[in-house]
């Protein structure tokens, strides 16, 4: 199953070298930084960077899996970490990173990709 979908599970352990390795290479775009898996998007406008925020926002709180976020007028960052595995990565980092690049792929409202 893609990771896209899969859902996010109570208490996800935290992955090993291996794992993390083989997971990365499906969510390509993403970088490991300061034990979080972090990808910055980018966006022509406000109204693009707030649409992709909110649409995420709603797909993280329906996970229960919430990143770290910044939003600035034309980009937001995102940083996935599992508090509950130690501040590790766990496969739930990978689930809503894959979700959250499914959501840019859209082009949502307004956006311009």
């Amino acid at each position: 199953m893609m990771l896209g979908e899969q859902h996010c599970s109570d208490r996800a352990p935290a992955l090993d070298a291996a794992a993390i390795t083989s997971l990365q290479a499906q969510v390509p775009a993403w970088s490991i930084a300061e034990h979080a898996l972090r990808r910055t998007y980018r966006f022509p406008n406000w109204h693009a960077s707030l649409d992709f925020v909110n649409a995420v926002s709603n797909m993280v709180e329906q996970e229960n899996h919430h990143p770290l976020l910044t939003m600035t007028y034309t980009s937001c960052e995102l940083d996935f970490t599992t508090h509950s595995a130690g501040n590790a990565l766990s496969l739930n980092d990978f689930i809503c990173a894959a979700r959250a690049d499914a959501i840019y792929q859209t082009g949502l409202p307004g956006s311009a990709q």
